[in-house]
């Protein structure tokens, strides 16, 4: 147990009043009546209520706002609930509210204390500009080498973020407003007490709560997803409760906030409901193209690994055209923007040579010159199952060609042991990375549990039944186009109906059918990977509200039934998860590092200290490299001292590779 008593009295926030500003009232001195002759004029287009004249132009009925204002509301405070979720399971986790500063760093372990150390560079440094001049010339990582590590280690996110702290408390310093509130930590068992400060003027807190508050919206965009894709804020719901109810399996942010996933994925959900309207829509707008565009970028820059499930999207994407569920036009108007968001992320990512050879680029060429070639295809190959399989075929090949062409030419190899890992899961495929990356869990194989885990709340059963469904009645619209003699081919810029089937005139429904196929296979390959499937299937989960597939149920009301049948049994196992969450209870303690980290501060020379490591939970305690702290080589140190340092480490435990 600790004790915490109040420290800095004058740091407590202040009361103040709040002042009225209603513009509705005029000022003092001022009347509200009209000058003669000037009733009922107005300025051109200006409409006398400002909600009525947006409502006007969005083109909405009062009945339409309200739904969709209601809408609006619960994904709110679907967003807030996780938001809250997550914070008290971090903070359950590790006690973070009653650690000190260096104890705060010291619970980011591994990789993460790498990313947060650049983030409290930004933000220590006399100025922004200064601070991202330190991160884009590092000496200290790989030393005696200086390398830009905004390009190395995608670290977009801890620039933004440092910038908004130095705003922040620029701002809040500037009105004489208090930001934190410190207090004195006695730890017992004969420790010497610690500071600790809560606030969003602590840096670690203002980064935790910052992440915590973008995967809040996330889960406000997941309820909004699964109301649009089903028709039915009623989908929503399901959507969020499967992901509640199978929370463990669908993120791990309140456990590793720094990771780089916890700042991209969001985005990829915006994206993908975007590209769901779009798909949806007979003629997407440009404004649409764009937001779709920009979220996809937000999506890249963050994690180097966005481009592989951006693979995915694009080949599903494919499948939807060469079926005949998405029109050249369409498919070639997401390939420009595809291609636009990876040429701006190159030029971002100061010409980053492995996103112009990764098998994404490589595919959004190919793709793209199939299509420009369809008339050609039709020519050639008889309309039907040849004339798909050649063109799968081509932009296999073409892919794969490509990519190695690509390779060879610039000369980059970065994404060879990615390649290195998936070769090895079907041969006897061995190297360095390899070895060291299977043997963490998280990049072996699925386990067993997963899928029984899945099965106990439901959400595998529904998904198998809605893909069941939806493909059931594809297959059925392409017998009926085989039948025909295939005359409705892929080369009219008409989206292929088969009549009497509206669930597979729909190419949203296959598109996100195909594309939980391709997150399957990634995640039975790599565990990691199931971050993307297990939400996706939350989101496929909507549809058994939607009446395109479920229709066959009967009237609104019975539908209805069978869904809230179907939460209450989902309940059952979804509230022993979450209960099994609250019941994490830890204290981040890890006092041999502690010790360590003084030892270096006080027998070294002077230099920048990198003291960002420790565990997650504090049963365990996690080494610093022998060379390393956080992954930083400690470059300012002597011959002598850094010999002395590794020595010490030797000492305090084994060495690290991380």
């Amino acid at each position: 147990m600790v004790a915490k008593s109040r420290k800095q009295t004058g740091k407590s926030p202040t009361t103040q009043t709040d002042r009225d500003k209603n513009q509705l009232v005029s000022p003092p001195g001022k009347s509200n009546a009209r000058r003669p002759g000037r009733e009922g004029k107005a300025f051109p287009g200006f409409h006398p209520n400002g909600l009525a004249g947006i409502r006007h132009k969005l083109g909405l009925t009062p009945s339409a706002v309200v739904k969709h204002g209601l809408t609006l509301l619960l994904a709110a405070l679907t967003g807030y609930l996780h938001w809250l979720h997550l914070s008290q399971l971090f903070e359950n986790d590790r006690h973070f509210s009653h650690l000190s500063n260096l104890e705060k760093e010291m619970a980011f372990r591994t990789e993460m204390g790498l990313y947060y150390s650049y983030y409290k560079t930004i933000i220590e440094a006399p100025s922004f500009l200064d601070g991202v001049h330190l991160v884009m010339n590092d000496r200290l990582t790989e030393y005696p080498l200086v390398i830009n590590t905004l390009k190395r280690f995608n670290l977009y996110p801890e620039v933004v973020l440092a910038s908004w702290y130095r705003i922040y408390t620029g701002v809040m310093g500037y009105f004489g407003i208090p930001t934190k509130m410190c207090w004195s930590i006695n730890r017992g068992d004969g420790l010497t007490p610690v500071d600790s400060c809560e606030g969003m003027g602590d840096p670690a807190y203002f980064y935790v709560t910052c992440v915590f508050m973008l995967n809040g919206v996330m889960m406000s965009l997941f309820f909004i997803y699964g109301s649009y894709l089903s028709g039915s804020r009623l989908g929503g719901v399901v959507t969020t409760m499967c992901f509640f109810f199978n929370h463990g399996e669908s993120t791990r942010v309140m456990w590793t906030p720094p990771l780089r996933e916890s700042f991209a994925y969001p985005f990829l959900v915006l994206q993908m409901l975007l590209l769901t309207y779009i798909l949806r829509t007979q003629n997407p707008s440009k404004t649409t193209m764009v937001a779709l565009g920009v979220s996809n970028l937000c999506f890249m820059l963050p994690w180097q690994f966005a481009q592989f499930v951006l693979l995915t999207q694009v080949a599903s994407l494919f499948a939807s055209y060469i079926l005949g569920y998405l029109s050249p036009t369409k498919m070639q108007s997401i390939l420009v923007t595809h291609m636009i968001t990876l040429a701006v992320c190159f030029i971002l990512m100061f010409g980053n040579s492995m996103l112009l050879t990764s098998f994404y680029a490589s595919s959004l060429i190919s793709i793209w010159a199939i299509i420009a070639m369809r008339d050609h295809f039709a020519q050639v190959f008889k309309a039907g199952i040849i004339i798909w399989v050649m063109q799968g075929l081509a932009w296999v090949g073409s892919t794969v060609l490509l990519k190695f062409m690509l390779s060879t030419i610039l000369g980059a190899s970065d994404d060879a042991h990615i390649s290195g890992l998936i070769k090895s899961k079907f041969t006897s495929y061995r190297d360095f990375h390899t070895l060291m990356y299977t043997c963490a869990a998280e990049f072996d194989f699925m386990e067993l549990e997963t899928p029984l885990r899945y099965l106990k709340t439901l959400l595998l059963p529904i998904n198998l039944l809605v893909v069941v469904l939806v493909a059931g009645r594809t297959f059925q619209d392409l017998g009926r186009f085989l039948r025909g003699g295939g005359k409705a081919s892929g080369k009219s810029d008409e989206v292929v109906v088969a009549a009497g089937s509206e669930v597979a005139a729909k190419g949203e429904l296959v598109y996100h059918s195909l594309q939980l196929v391709a997150f399957a296979l990634l995640a039975v390959l790599i565990m990691r990977l199931k971050l993307f499937l297990t939400p996706h299937m939350c989101i496929m989960a909507s549809l058994i509200c939607s009446k395109q597939v479920f229709g066959w149920i009967g009237e609104k009301c019975k539908n209805q039934i069978v869904v809230f049948a179907v939460m209450a049994v989902m309940a059952v196992q979804g509230l022993a998860n979450l209960q099994a969450q609250w019941a994490i209870i830890g204290e981040f303690s890890n006092l041999p590092q502690e010790e360590l980290l003084d030892w270096i501060q006080d027998n070294t020379g002077p230099g920048q200290q990198r003291p960002l490591k420790g565990t997650r939970r504090s049963s365990t305690v996690t080494s610093v490299p022998g060379s390393y702290i956080n992954g930083r080589r400690d470059a300012h140190l002597s011959d002598t001292s850094r010999l002395e340092w590794e020595q010490v480490c030797l000492v305090h435990g084994d060495l690290l590779v991380s």
